[in-house]
């Protein structure tokens, strides 16, 4: 009798270990690690509340602060930060962030690629091609490049082109703090699209007046990237960081 109890003891257990095992499998990622690219019209701070979503649930966050130079600087700077990570890594790119990630996603740590309202060119296009595919929305604000090359987005239509869901404050930070982008980047085609060869998740932001939603949807379609909508203006991952903190994790499982 004491026989047939150890067994079945032996039994329970590894039954209850094998359960364990696939729950933990279920909640907990893969994959720790995840760095952030910012756009054009931006900087790294603009992270910030998808930065605390991410912390607070276990993950190593990294936020790339883009020279805005040139897609290769841009790329040099990512890569950078991809060197310092200690395993497997998402790569997340916001609307200029994402050629760059498209181009950077190859570094041999990079896992997955999230697109968060961002541009996604294949090889050989640039992205100003893209921008091209549809008429702009009437309250985008990005201005022909001044003396030097360097484009800004207009302050009068910042709020409303840029953030139109943010406060105006938050708004009036960001235009405060935008980098000084070199337009030759947008010119500047792809060489290799990390997005040919790895797990891509794109967001497209519905209320978007930067990169209107039809040039998302149409280059996330082209490429197979998994689609999630959520409502949001062109800087959904600051007003929705929660929903744009799942896509990530989605992607890190």
């Amino acid at each position: 009798m004491k026989t047939i109890f150890k067994s079945f003891l032996a039994f329970a257990i590894l039954i209850f270990s094998l359960a364990t095992a696939n729950v933990n499998a279920q909640t907990n990622p893969k994959i720790k690690n995840v760095v952030l690219v910012h756009g054009a019209f931006a900087d790294g701070s603009g992270w910030q509340g998808l930065y605390k979503v991410l912390t607070k649930k276990g993950y190593n966050v990294t936020i790339v602060q883009n020279p805005l130079s040139s897609l290769e600087d841009d790329v040099k700077a990512t890569n950078l930060a991809l060197d310092k990570q200690d395993g497997p890594t998402i790569l997340v790119g916001h609307s200029w962030g994402g050629t760059v990630i498209t181009e950077a996603g190859n570094h041999p740590k990079v896992a997955a690629l999230v697109y968060v309202a961002a541009l996604q060119p294949d090889n050989g296009e640039n992205s100003v091609q893209w921008l091209q595919t549809a008429p702009p929305a009437p309250e985008n604000g990005v201005l022909p490049p001044d003396e030097k090359g360097i484009a800004y987005y207009d302050k009068a239509k910042f709020h409303a082109g840029f953030a139109g869901d943010l406060s105006k404050e938050q708004a009036d930070f960001m235009y405060a703090s935008q980098g000084a982008f070199h337009a030759q980047g947008f010119l500047t085609p792809i060489t290799k699209a990390a997005w040919r060869t790895k797990p891509s998740y794109g967001i497209v932001a519905t209320e978007d007046k930067s990169i209107v939603p039809s040039i998302q949807y149409a280059m996330y379609k082209r490429s197979n990237t998994k689609i999630t909508e959520i409502k949001g203006s062109h800087v959904v991952f600051i007003s929705q960081p929660e929903k744009v903190a799942n896509v990530i994790i989605e992607a890190s499982k």
